[in-house]
């Protein structure tokens, strides 16, 4: 099969296609023919550098989601043919991926889907969706008269979670860090588009001087003790992107630095299952809502479609479709 193997960390350009054998099926696992699959920053670091770590072993083949067909149950619940969506568990790092024509997946993190969507639209949703959707509803607990700030609004989760918050009545602001993304926020349903530089808190308190409801924090903890502070009393935080590449707090003082009142959670997509994948495609269907891809490459474009990443040129999810 073809597949795309990290040999070493470097540049894009160390993405290449290469055939390799098509894994063996064992129990607790299930084989997956990939018909698309969508790209995560998880996957730009893997290959920049995080694939020189003690703990990840190359050569890899990366991707930690796809959409296809199950190919072979072995003893798993499934049938041959089932359309399926796969995300997490290890993929693309403790194990081989989805950059590949097939991929042998755990069978827990493997969700049978019934929908129509072609599979460029469909690959928009695995990660993506799932955790947007439940940062939102799960964490979040969004209700449709929340005054909702989403910061890293032009992100693919950010972009998603406009989608659903509009879809059920929420008010939605989106912060970014450049004016000429304004516009593409305001097409996708955003109420109120937000410049997040020094002047953010202003802005906001301009709208709302009172507070608002809830953050789905995407940037991360370098902006949290500043999101932590844009809310009411009993308003929500939810940490689930790291855009600004930092993953922890140091010295953090939990009685201090969260204000009275204000509650903080997060949220993680390694833990998916068949009914919160189910209660996301049912929203889905009932709101009429489209995934839309930035842009659709080929599985021999993987090294392109890796520099417009690393290259912040994507307005939305970058999807490989594999012919």
């Amino acid at each position: 099969m073809k597949a795309v193997v990290l040999s070493q960390t470097g540049a894009p350009e160390v993405l290449q296609v290469s055939e390799v054998p098509i894994p063996g099926v064992c129990n607790g696992w299930v084989l997956v023919k990939v018909k698309a699959f969508g790209l995560n920053r998880s996957e730009l670091m893997m290959r920049q550098f995080e694939g020189d770590a003690p703990y990840i072993q190359l050569p890899r083949i990366l991707g930690i989601e796809c959409v296809g067909l199950l190919e072979d149950a072995s003893d798993s619940h499934f049938k041959k043919g089932q359309k399926v969506i796969a995300l997490m568990g290890g993929m693309g790092r403790s194990f081989d991926g989805s950059y590949a024509e097939y991929a042998l997946i755990p069978t827990k993190n493997v969700f049978a889907v019934d929908t129509d969507m072609n599979w460029q639209e469909l690959a928009v949703i695995p990660e993506t969706f799932f955790t947007a959707y439940g940062s939102l509803f799960q964490s979040l607990q969004l209700k449709p008269a929340d005054v909702l700030l989403i910061r890293g609004g032009t992100s693919a989760t950010g972009l998603a979670a406009i989608q659903l918050a509009k879809s059920v009545g929420a008010t939605v602001l989106a912060s970014t860090r450049k004016e000429s993304k304004r516009e593409s926020l305001i097409q996708q349903g955003t109420d109120h588009v937000l410049i997040d530089d020094d002047t953010l808190s202003k802005q906001l308190s301009n709208l709302y001087p009172h507070g608002i409801d809830k953050v789905l924090e995407l940037i991360g903890v370098s902006s949290l003790s500043e999101s932590m502070g844009f809310l009411k009393t009993h308003g929500i935080v939810c940490v689930t992107g790291i855009l600004g590449e930092k993953s922890t707090i140091s010295n953090f003082y939990p009685i201090k630095d969260i204000p009275s009142g204000v509650y903080l959670t997060g949220f993680s997509s390694n833990s998916p299952n068949q009914q919160l994948i189910d209660e996301l495609f049912a929203h889905i269907k009932q709101f009429n809502i489209h995934p839309k891809a930035a842009k659709v490459f080929s599985l021999e474009e993987i090294a392109i479609a890796h520099q417009m990443m690393e290259n912040n040129a994507a307005n939305g999810k970058l999807i490989i479709v594999i012919n």
